[in-house]
């Protein structure tokens, strides 16, 4: 969707940077210097270093909070409800925003300060909950859970309210300058892998309460305290960055006049007015995007506690589940690691396998063996518990290698998952003559779509089969390697020109 502005951005070096012109009553915006975009850029290490903490603790954490393992999947379903209502309100509005501060920079500080608010509110839920009347002697705390899925629900929001509006700053920045534009989003996705790390190491440190010996309550064990802390930095890092760069880099402010001339319908008309203009191509590309999305989300979903349950053998409050959680978040570190490289050879590897559609069903093969050995490294876990009872909470170096390795082998298909189905959303929108921004926000549902349904039906699923995260993680093989045929089947073979095209998209990635 285009800026409803009147400015009109073209490519010179006749002048210096971030200047504005005026031609024949035209306004000409210019890119802005690279130091600018890196320090809007590095905002999304904050978002991310949010976003680690929560795809690696908080499943625990509200397990040990008393929700049942087969309900904890529910309250995930905010992350893809927000990613479809809020993204595209924010972005529609942030378009038009005719503050004084920018269009922009208003979205961003108030999602700031919204995840703070979120992440205080999760950190001391089991305090606050405590306070308020929870007998912390009984397995479930319902006033802790009450507070937890308020401060998650609002953390997913303001995530969501936050990296639209990043993303549409840095291209604001770059004033369609092709060159600028794929640097900035690199930019962005080194920033978000620096986020990545630092979060997942921050979770699989297991000392990191000694820091701020306070957040050790009689409400808040040793695993609680540590995610507390995990969310201190979090605040401290995100509001650091997000002052540095709203202080650094000024936003462009629309004229009020310009709102009224170019009015447009509403996002969510535009959104859904184009899926009847979606041609065959677009259709399958979102037909293979959900279902490869129904086999990646129960990983999102339980990956540490799998480890904490399934391969250390505990359950949530016990030390052994504890362990368990920390070695996944060591695992997840690992497996950004690997995604981190592996962005970076996408492209090539593409045209070495003969196109990005073969590399795409190639690596969702990958993705459903990486599942199927799950079970064998359960299997082989549980065997040994089942010898040795001491071995509860200590795996053999054998069955951690084996963990270690499926989370770094699956960095390999994540790598291409975050960029492929995008590429290929823009070579078939390009073919087509449609408007690629709405092409792309139209393929978003595919994505978001899958994930509600598998944060309803996953608990259940898994309750159904005796418990534990096996039977979702099954569902996943099945689903990466039907994703993968269809991606052959059905998929059209984009011609070399139109790849072409969408190489700057995959050499910023996506995510």
């Amino acid at each position: 969707m285009e800026p409803p502005s009147p400015t009109k951005a073209i490519d010179t070096t006749k002048t210096k940077p971030s200047t504005t012109l005026s031609m024949e009553g035209v306004t000409i915006m210019e890119p802005s210097p690279l130091r600018k975009m890196f320090a809007v850029a590095s905002i999304g290490a904050g978002i991310q270093f949010g976003w680690a903490l929560q795809l690696s603790l908080l499943t625990p954490y509200v397990q040990l909070l008393g929700v049942p393992h087969a309900a904890a999947s529910f309250i995930w379903l905010c992350g893809p409800i927000s990613g479809l209502v809020v993204q595209p309100i924010v972005g529609y509005y942030s378009d038009g925003c005719t503050s004084r501060f920018g269009r922009r920079r208003p979205f961003i500080l108030g999602g700031a300060i919204a995840v703070a608010i979120a992440v205080f509110l999760i950190g001391y839920a089991a305090d606050i909950g405590h306070a308020a009347g929870d007998d912390i002697t009984k397995k479930t705390r319902p006033r802790a859970v009450a507070v937890f899925v308020i401060g998650f629900w609002i953390l997913d929001v303001a995530n969501n309210t936050l990296q639209g509006p990043c993303r549409a700053f840095l291209a604001d920045l770059a004033a369609s300058d092709q060159r600028k534009t794929r640097i900035a989003n690199g930019f962005f996705s080194f920033f978000m892998a620096v986020g990545n790390v630092l979060g997942y190491a921050a979770g699989a440190y297991p000392n990191l309460h000694k820091i701020f010996p306070f957040t050790q309550t009689n409400a808040c064990d040793v695993f609680c305290a540590n995610l507390k802390t995990c969310f201190f930095f979090s605040i401290i890092l995100l509001l650091s960055l997000a002052t540095v760069a709203l202080l650094y880099v000024k936003d462009k402010q629309v004229p009020p006049r310009a709102m009224e001339e170019d009015a447009q319908p509403s996002c969510f008309f535009q959104l859904f007015g184009a899926l009847k203009e979606l041609k065959k191509p677009m259709w399958m590309l979102m037909m293979v995007t959900a279902i490869n999305w129904v086999a990646w989300f129960p990983y999102f979903l339980f990956d540490t506690d799998w480890m904490g349950r399934e391969v250390y053998g505990g359950t949530a409050g016990e030390d052994a589940y504890a362990r368990g959680v920390r070695a996944g978040s060591m695992g997840l570190l690992i497996n950004s690691v690997v995604l981190g490289f592996m962005s970076l050879a996408v492209e090539p590897l593409g045209k070495m396998v003969g196109g990005v559609k073969r590399l795409w069903a190639i690596v969702n093969f990958i993705l459903a063996i990486g599942f199927g050995i799950t079970v064998v490294i359960t299997k082989v876990a549980e065997h040994q518990r089942h010898l040795n009872p001491a071995a509860v909470g200590h795996p053999s170096d054998g069955v951690y290698i084996g963990a270690m390795a499926f989370f770094a082998v699956l960095g390999i298909p994540l790598a291409v998952t975050f960029s492929v189905p995008f590429a290929l959303a823009s070579i078939y929108s390009s073919a087509s003559g449609a408007g690629q921004g709405l092409s792309l926000g139209v393929l978003n549902l595919s994505i978001v779509v899958p994930q509600m349904v598998v944060s309803a039906l996953s608990g259940p699923w898994d309750a159904l089969f005796g418990g534990g995260n096996l039977p979702a993680f099954m569902v996943g093989a099945v689903a990466a390697a039907l994703s993968a045929i269809m991606a052959v089947i059905l998929l059209p073979t984009p011609k070399p020109a139109d790849e072409a095209k969408a190489q700057s998209m995959m050499a910023g990635g996506f995510h």
